[in-house]
């Protein structure tokens, strides 16, 4: 399985992109059977950053819509409005635009939304956002009120850390091994405070005992660095937010003055982040980074 540098997967959507493990994943999501015909159209949205990283995967299955998204941070309230952008350019892919001016109903795959929580933050078993909890309400508006939104959108989020939904996690062997790598990387950053040999120790361990093992060995350094990636940025995203800036990632790339810039090259170097790191993150040159540090 190749992956362009344009889109810079996530071990999540490197993993899941695979139909057969994919149709796995969303029978054990869906506690339903489909015999191993069943097609899965994958049309995940290439080179569209979401909360800073390529993690979601969108696909058609069984007459359905599915949009699946990893999500390892703090879940962003604004989650339902962004997946509802999503899936609009999603079904402008599936849907010829001559077609919808057509006296001719057309039809389109029934919607489904999923969120899969792994963050260190306490989070429900499952739960359910909407998007009608964003709208402001009709009487603020001089409205009067409605019995319901004309407009909704719900995600189901599910936690699939250690201890949380066990009967899914039982359903699907990978996420299960998923999510027990995953810990595992926490874990020994509890013993060696350092993120890259966090990563190479879990590796080892998961390959040792057959977790991940066979994707591991087909993608043993581009997981190294697609997590030294992914956990690099959630980490410059904690910087911004405690220079007082709440929606600077949000797009994974940091806009502003040049100074502002320099203030976060110099906070993640601190913290350890490569050069390289820095300049895909802030836009500067390493040039720039290369004199700051100087």
């Amino acid at each position: 399985m190749s992956h362009n540098k344009k889109h810079k997967s996530s071990v999540f959507t490197a993993l899941f992109e695979d139909p057969v493990i994919l149709r796995e994943l969303y029978c054990a999501l869906e506690n339903v059977s489909l015999p191993p015909d069943v097609p899965i159209i994958i049309n995940t949205l290439k080179n569209v950053l979401y909360m800073g990283k390529y993690n979601d995967i969108s696909f058609v299955i069984d007459g359905k819509l599915v949009v699946l998204i990893e999500h390892q941070s703090t879940i962003n309230p604004n989650m339902t409005l962004r997946l509802l952008l999503y899936i609009a350019r999603v079904l402008e892919k599936i849907v010829e635009s001559k077609t919808m001016y057509s006296e001719k109903r057309i039809t389109i795959p029934w919607p489904e939304f999923f969120v899969l929580y792994n963050g260190i933050a306490p989070f429900p078993d499952d739960s359910v956002l909407k998007l009608s909890d964003l709208f402001e309400r009709p009487q603020s508006l001089g409205l009067p009120e409605k019995l319901k939104p004309l407009l909704e959108l719900e995600v189901r989020v599910i936690n699939i850390n250690k201890g949380s939904n066990s009967e899914i996690l039982k359903r699907c062997a990978k996420l299960n091994e998923y999510s027990i790598f995953i810990e595992k990387i926490r874990e020994f950053m509890r013993e060696f405070d350092n993120l890259e040999e966090s990563i190479k120790e879990a590796v080892k361990h998961c390959h040792k005992h057959g977790i991940l093992k066979k994707f591991l060995e087909i993608h043993g350094s581009e997981v190294l660095n697609m997590l030294y990636t992914e956990w690099n940025l959630d980490d410059a995203k904690q910087v911004w937010y405690e220079d007082g800036r709440e929606d600077g990632l949000a797009e994974g790339r940091i806009e502003g003055r040049v100074e502002e810039k320099l203030i976060i090259a110099k906070n993640l170097l601190s913290k350890g982040s490569t050069p390289e790191f820095v300049m895909e993150i802030t836009g500067l040159s390493l040039q720039e980074i290369d004199g700051f540090k100087n």
